[in-house]
């Protein structure tokens, strides 16, 4: 069983009554961004038109990926 497992296992039998304490201390072991973006609502805007012909562009943009550090050196030139 890995600790991930194991950990799962343990919530499943803390007291109801324990549960906001467990859940308080393990948010502060997390990452304050992945925090946020657990608990972001869902996007469930519609796409506009304009988004859709975008996505559109770039999936058929023949070019190929370009590496992040590549990027900011053209940035930075």
């Amino acid at each position: 069983m890995t600790t991930r497992e194991e950990l799962h296992k343990i919530i499943e039998v803390v007291p109801e009554s324990d549960l906001p304490t467990t859940r308080k201390f393990l948010r502060s072991l997390v990452d304050p961004v992945q925090l946020a973006i657990l608990n972001a609502p869902v996007d469930d805007e519609p796409e506009s038109e304009e988004e859709r012909e975008a996505v559109a562009r770039a999936l058929a943009d023949p070019e190929p990926d370009i590496p992040f550090a590549e990027v900011r050196q053209r940035v930075a030139v």
